[in-house]
Parts: C-alpha cells; structure tokens; sequence
C-alpha cells in the first residue's frame, strides 16, 4: 500500500496501519523530524496528535510512541532555546 501524507480520518484502519509503518520505518532523529515536517504541512492535526491516539488506543508500543514524542519535544525545546537566546 503506498502511504499518503494527507490522512483525513484517523480511525480509517487503512490509513491508521499505513501511518504505524511509517513510524515504525523511521530510526534517526532526522528522519523522525523530517517526517514530521511533512506530516505536519499536509495534515489539520499534527504528528504528535495521532501518536497520542494511538497510544492511547494502544496501537503502538509505549516505546515507539515514547521515541517519537521525546524526539519531537526535544526539537521544539531546542528551537524555543534558540529564539530566547536571540532576543536576551
């Protein structure tokens, strides 16, 4: 099945299973970030969202969910320290 981006309904099964893949596929932070990036300009709810859903649902481990989020809130962490250094 090839995965599209623009995933409109979170509880089409189809799409839900396309998206664990993609998550799964996914090792380096860079591409974590990168995949996000692109989830994120196509999709209403972001990345981080769907990950919760489907943790909370248990459609993912804990591990792999925690992996991403940590990935995730590290980067905007990083980039909020950086905006914060700008302006002091």
């Amino acid at each position: 099945m090839t995965f599209s981006l623009n995933v409109r309904n979170l509880f089409n099964d189809a799409f839900s299973h396309a998206l664990i893949d993609e998550l799964r596929k996914r090792d380096s932070e860079e591409d974590i970030l990168d995949f996000e990036e692109k989830f994120n300009s196509k999709n209403e709810k972001n990345l981080h969202i769907f990950i919760c859903r489907f943790l909370k649902n248990r459609s993912i481990s804990r591990g792999l969910a925690s992996k991403w989020l940590i990935t995730i809130i590290k980067n905007k962490e990083s980039k909020i320290d950086a905006l914060q250094k700008l302006n002091n």
